[in-house]
């Protein structure tokens, strides 16, 4: 783009910006009004009725070279000739005037804009959703309700985005303490706990059951809710010059409704349902909403010790800094960079013993100034070479064999424990938790962290998991079950209770089971 296309800014920048601020707001406003042309004494009315008109005259000029505003001549009230001579103008918005009005609006909006976790917005949500895979299962359903479905869930999830991500900025800011009144703070943080904890509560139990009903949705055929939408779209299209060369317009406008669509389903599917290696975006601000719960008591630990006293090297350097801007000549921001970093030559690095000899017979008191004390004795060898020690043979390596070899003997007995744990924990056919009876508490620990790992990688809707362990040593595979059956696992700890699922576990530093099942 080039200069001229952004010359309609160029009032923010120049003196007296506010008023011609002023004076676009106005316009724009009898605008939407359905004044088109407005007049100078009419601008001056609605501003305040006090300013020069030649000032509003001038800015409206300024205005019109910029590209903000239209003059027309107003011969409406024209008597005379003189009158007809006489320069009167009616002005009106140009599009690239109303178009950086409008940016500006949107620029102010975004500035203040306070941002929400909108747990009824998941509600919601998950309303239409059922409203959809209603929809999904009639064979003819109404395009007008599939449509109209589409576009409020939409709406609600673009709410609930735009003002999770604006509250999560708010609230990162509020954690720095940058822009933050410390008194407001501390007063509103235990609400704002509070806040966070119910709406990560409702993200999971709503975003569960939302996840649950994209799937289901899907299944029953989303893609075909979409066409609908894109195709009610394409009917209402205005024709244009991109359609005209086209065979059927119509036809245009669908295909391209239809991946806009499909872009949307997409993107609002990423939001609650987590793939492989790719967690939703739900789990995402889950994660940080939990973590701001601690960063905020941290902050609040930290502004208890700034009133407590204790030393803040933020707040020192906050200090030192209004200091140096409230010096008042050069003199001074000298003598206080010298008090302040110290960097001047040093006198005391080191004390021998015959410094403390001679300190001991003739004592300086405390309250002797720095510069009239006596000077302490350094070794010249510190002066010439850094060091106050002299250099010589290094010292003796120590043997660590001994324990090395403990270390050694440790390792092969983890080692070997582990494998135990392996062997005793693989199976040979698919077997039934219940099944399992009882574990002694090194296989139970290695059973914990095996379903652990199997669970985690499952996605909603999906009956069987297969996944291995982070070192490569094992794998599982997971197969829910039908039905409420529970199984029951005896430890020397307790009893481990849970829904009964088919497990099979590999030992993959041995022969694979499933391979030789392929083969």
């Amino acid at each position: 783009m080039t200069d001229h296309d952004f010359r309609p800014f160029a009032h923010l920048s120049a003196p007296n910006a506010e008023l011609y601020r002023r004076i676009m707001r106005a316009i724009l406003q009898a605008k939407r009004r359905f004044a088109v042309h407005m007049r100078p004494e009419d601008v001056g009315e609605v501003l305040d009725g006090n300013l020069d008109p030649l000032v509003i005259t001038d800015a409206l000029s300024r205005l019109v070279e910029w590209g903000n505003l239209r003059a027309d001549p107003d011969t409406s009230r024209v008597t005379t000739v003189e009158d007809f001579h006489r320069a009167r103008f009616l002005y009106q918005l140009t599009r690239a005037g109303e178009a950086a009005e409008q940016a500006l609006e949107t620029y102010d909006k975004a500035l203040g804009r306070r941002g929400a976790l909108q747990a009824v917005a998941l509600t919601d949500i998950a309303t239409q959703l059922r409203a959809l895979l209603e929809l999904a299962e009639q064979s003819d359903a109404d395009p007008a309700k599939v449509h109209l479905s589409l576009r409020i869930l939409v709406d609600r999830f673009t709410d609930l985005a735009d003002n999770a991500q604006a509250f999560m900025g708010s609230l990162h800011r509020t954690i720095d303490l940058h822009d933050a009144d410390a008194d407001a703070f501390l007063a509103y943080k235990d609400r704002l706990i509070d806040y966070l904890e119910r709406f990560i509560k409702d993200l999971v139990s709503t975003g569960s059951e939302i996840a649950a009903l994209v799937d289901a949705t899907e299944h029953a055929g989303v893609d075909r809710l979409l066409d609908t939408a894109a195709w009610r779209e394409a009917e209402d299209a205005a024709p244009g010059a991109a359609e005209e060369s086209a065979d059927d317009p119509r036809r245009h406008e669908f295909e391209r409704g239809q991946v806009l669509w499909r872009d949307r389903w997409q993107g609002f599917r990423r939001w609650f349902v987590s793939e492989p290696h790719h967690p939703s975006q739900a789990k995402l601000l889950r994660s940080q909403a939990r973590a701001a719960i601690p960063q905020l008591l941290q902050a609040v630990t930290t502004l208890n010790e700034r009133r407590a006293g204790r030393s803040d090297r933020s707040a020192d350097f906050r200090n030192l800094a209004r200091w140096f801007a409230q010096a008042p000549d050069e003199p001074s921001l000298h003598r206080l960079w010298r008090s302040a970093f110290g960097l001047s030559p040093a006198r005391h690095l080191t004390v021998d013993a015959e410094t403390l000899d001679e300190r001991a017979l003739n004592p300086v008191p405390a309250t002797t100034p720095w510069a009239e004390a006596a000077p302490l004795s350094i070794s010249p060898r510190l002066r010439k070479t850094g060091s106050y020690e002299r250099r010589g043979k290094p010292n003796r390596v120590l043997d660590r064999s001994g324990e090395r070899r403990r270390l050694a003997e440790l390792a092969a007995r983890e080692a070997e424990e582990t494998a135990a744990a392996r062997s005793a924990l693989a199976t040979t056919h698919p077997t039934r938790l219940a099944d399992f009876g009882s574990l002694d508490p090194s296989v139970f620990r290695l059973f914990l962290t095996l379903l652990g790992d199997a669970l985690a990688a499952r996605v909603p809707g999906q009956r069987v998991v297969e996944t291995t362990t982070s070192d490569g040593t094992m794998a599982i595979r997971l197969t829910a079950l039908e039905g409420d059956d529970q199984a029951e696992i005896h430890t020397p700890d307790g009893v481990f209770r849970g829904p009964d699922h088919l497990v099979e576990i590999v030992d993959l530093t041995g022969p694979s089971v499933f391979e030789e099942r392929t083969a």
